[in-house]
């Protein structure tokens, strides 16, 4: 069973994935992708809030 430590590194890297997505979703105007993306990053955000992640850092998007 994975390590929270692992848990956190992994979520980390999705959320920062799915928001490089988001931004340029965002800059295509493409607002069907966004919203879609917007679905994964909520819960990635989520997850990372219940393990104890500091957000402050780590969140472009601020949504």
């Amino acid at each position: 069973m994975p390590s929270n430590a692992e848990i956190a590194k992994d979520t980390i890297e999705q959320f920062k994935k799915i928001q490089r997505y988001m931004l340029s979703a965002r800059e295509e105007n493409a607002e069907k992708t966004y919203s879609m993306l917007k679905e994964e990053y909520l819960s990635l955000k989520a997850l990372l809030n219940v393990i104890g992640v500091n957000m402050i850092d780590i969140d472009r998007i601020k949504e």
